[in-house]
């Protein structure tokens, strides 16, 4: 019999919840705990970590799944990373469903470059006012540039003082539409854009904007994972589960 730990908290990890469900799969549907308020699933859900690959290892065997389906965001390497470990471990299938990067258009001004880090040093040297759309772990090493305005687009309010200076929010949950987006910048008289390469069409529409609106970005590169078979759509991940979905499931 399949029992899947769905490792999720993407839009696509959600699509396959559903899929999923429909297909009464048993499965239980894992988030990190990132989100205050995360959204509800057609899954058994478990909130929190599992103390590291060992834990997620020792969860595994006592829950007895056979399958893994890594569904996290692109930059949440820590668990992908257990999982790989975890999943050898414990003898358990993996397969990560990963949305494809984003790419540039000939009308895009993107620099990539490889971490926080460099994004730090690539901003400007005069001030201005940047849209730091990266989420609220990674906003630390910003604060070596205290000449900028910060605005941050967060999922939660901030329950401790941000490590920024000079910074203004806005709570939202995506997906996002480009002309909001659009309104959203010109409204903070943003000059650049500063995200990370997740893919997806949910986040994608403030580098619609900033292409619409002329804005340099500067785009955070995806970290290098270990090695582990990777599938891009929920069809796909469920015919690996065995449960193929029908082509009237798929809308077709």
């Amino acid at each position: 019999m399949t029992r899947v730990l769905l490792l999720g908290g993407t839009t696509e990890a959600s699509a396959l919840a559903r899929a999923l469900a429909a297909a009464n799969v048993d499965a239980v549907f894992s988030y990190a705990g990132r989100t205050a308020s995360p959204l509800p699933q057609p899954l058994p859900q478990r909130l929190g970590g599992f103390g590291g690959a060992d834990g997620l290892a020792a969860y595994l065997t006592a829950e007895a799944f056979t399958h893994v389906v890594d569904a996290t965001h692109p930059f949440a390497t820590m668990i992908s990373r257990n999982a790989v470990t975890a999943c050898r471990a414990a003898r358990v299938p993996l397969i990560a469903m990963e949305r494809a990067p984003w790419t540039p258009g000939p009308d895009d001004h993107w620099l990539h470059v490889p971490d926080v880090e460099t994004a730090v040093a690539a901003l400007p040297a005069a001030p201005a006012r940047i849209f730091l759309a990266i989420g609220k772990q990674s906003l630390a090493p910003f604060a070596a540039r205290p000449e900028h305005h910060y605005l941050l687009r967060l999922v939660d309010p901030p329950t401790a003082p941000l490590p920024l200076k000079d910074a203004s929010i806005v709570i939202a949950r995506g997906p996002f539409a480009a002309d909001s987006d659009r309104a959203l910048m010109k409204a903070n008289g943003i000059t650049h854009i500063v995200a990370k390469n997740s893919g997806g069409a949910g986040a994608e529409a403030k580098l619609i904007a900033a292409r619409a609106l002329g804005l340099p970005v500067i785009l955070i590169d995806r970290p290098a994972m270990p090695g582990r078979a990777v599938m891009s759509g929920v069809a796909e991940v469920m015919g690996w589960l065995g449960h193929p979905v029908t082509p009237a499931e798929r809308g077709v």
